[in-house]
């Protein structure tokens, strides 16, 4: 099987149709020569006007209700990203076209101001960043993520934040002072300490040392920080887990998560083309033991099965988990939880306690 390598700083080479398309094209050798032209791969932004931008989800699997994503699609360029199909909505592909045409919701602070200040609004914590990277790296240039943590310390609204750019430390201002009124937590997703794999899976992410010398900077600033290994990949990456976890330890988590591959829809062809491109001789074993977990499917969509996976490679990589983060004192929230009594919208006056 000959499969093509992704240009370099990219996580793949493919470009499929997403699934709503109404056409396809496939490409055909009419015996006329001519020189081929490389396809442009340089960035592309695309401002939109946000009709809203405080997404609610009801799923159990995850730890917060409501979540604020400055940014469609992502450059870091992660394969397994669980986020590249929802660029079929755009109708773009979850291939190249969610790492390289990307969506910037330029006007996120007004919008996120409006629903904030709407009455009746009960604040919960917001998970921002958490389809795509809220770090990634235009933002140097949109500072869209900046604009919602300064509304966030105006307003004194908790987030969640997780990330794997070092591009937080530019925020450190901002984090500082919203970690003195317990109004924010830092995860960091922590994947390989290994440059190499890194660089192949993860291509636009800060280096793992970078990751974690952030993570310390943060947590030497009264920032809570906790470690994520997300995804665990069977036979790439799961061997790494212990290390992972003391790693994150050692650089000031007081909690971690793990959560095993997941490949639903597009993603699924994306990531076997990956393996092949990488990890031939290794493919067949990587899947073997992913259909495994799923129910000899790619990806078993179940709450509460999704994120750990069930089977006997799934059970093992839970126990292993466990025995390491009670080993390393990973196994308390270690924090209390935000502080939801403070929110207060600019002009109201705060509630007595």
């Amino acid at each position: 099987m000959s499969v093509s390598l992704p240009p370099r700083g990219r996580g793949t080479a493919s470009n499929p149709h997403n699934r709503f398309a109404p056409t396809r094209s496939v490409a055909e050798d009419d015996g006329w020569y001519q020189e081929e032209t490389p396809p442009s791969l340089a960035t592309e932004v695309r401002r939109e006007q946000a009709r809203t931008v405080l997404t609610r989800n009801q799923s159990p699997d995850v730890g917060f209700d409501r979540s604020v994503n400055p940014y469609r699609g992502c450059e870091h360029g992660c394969i397994y990203c669980f986020a590249r199909p929802s660029h079929a909505y755009w109708d773009l592909s979850p291939g190249i076209d969610f790492e390289t045409r990307l969506i910037a919701k330029t006007n996120l602070a007004s919008r996120l101001e409006e629903e904030l200040s709407k009455p009746g609004y009960v604040p919960q914590p917001i998970a921002l960043g958490i389809n795509t990277d809220a770090y990634q790296p235009i933002e140097r240039e949109y500072r869209l993520t900046r604009q919602a943590l300064e509304i966030c310390l105006r307003y004194r609204h908790p987030l969640h934040l997780i990330t794997k750019s070092s591009l937080i430390l530019r925020d450190l201002d901002l984090l500082g002072e919203l970690a003195s009124q317990r109004l924010v937590s830092v995860a960091f997703s922590l994947t390989t300490l290994d440059d190499e794999l890194k660089r192949i899976m993860e291509p636009r992410t800060a280096a793992p040392s970078a990751r974690l010398r952030a993570m310390r900077t943060l947590h030497e600033n009264g920032v809570p920080v906790s470690v994520l290994c997300a995804p665990m990949i069977p036979m790439i990456n799961d061997m790494e887990l212990e290390h992972l976890l003391e790693a994150g330890r050692d650089a000031g988590a007081r909690s971690a998560g793990y959560v095993l591959l997941r490949l639903p829809l597009e993603i699924a062809g994306l990531f076997e083309e990956w393996l092949q491109a990488h990890f031939p001789e290794r493919a067949e074993h990587v899947m073997s033991l992913i259909r495994q977990s799923r129910g000899g499917r790619n990806y078993d969509s179940r709450f509460g099965a999704r994120m750990r996976g069930e089977g006997v490679f799934a059970e093992l990589l839970a126990k292993r988990f466990r025995l390491a983060i009670r080993r390393l004192g990973l196994d308390h929230r270690g924090e209390p939880p935000l502080d939801c009594s403070r929110f207060c919208p600019p002009g109201r006056q705060m509630a007595l306690l």
